[in-house]
């Protein structure tokens, strides 16, 4: 399986059966990280996980502290693609798989927005 990456007219394949995105909130200055996988033609969230809290950026109801972590399952359903928007105001958004991320620009996209889906 593969996830494509598009955007500004490119696409960028990705082998891949599950992936991490990884941010900045642009006002909490916070990390944020979730774990999804593809599921057929769809993207599923499996977990996600924030250090801290505040600003439209809250820990799910059954969230669970560690490692200075909160980390919950989204109740999401699958989703068909995922928009991601870049902010001058933080870092850029990172895919990681099998523990090495990279910027769009490391990926070869520059366009915004990004949209993943799983290649057809």
């Amino acid at each position: 399986m593969s996830l494509c990456l598009i955007a500004g007219g490119v696409t960028v394949r990705v082998a891949a059966t599950a992936f991490m995105l990884v941010w900045t909130h642009s006002v909490q200055k916070t990390e944020w990280q979730e774990d999804w996988r593809i599921a057929g033609d769809t993207l599923q969230i499996v977990q996600a996980r924030i250090k801290g809290s505040g600003a439209g950026m809250e820990p799910g109801a059954d969230a669970v502290l560690k490692n200075g972590w909160w980390e919950w399952a989204p109740k999401v359903p699958p989703l068909p693609e995922i928009a991601l928007r870049r902010s001058g105001a933080v870092a850029d958004w990172r895919l990681c798989v099998d523990g090495a991320c990279r910027t769009p620009e490391q990926l070869g996209v520059t366009g915004d927005p990004a949209v993943l889906r799983p290649c057809r």
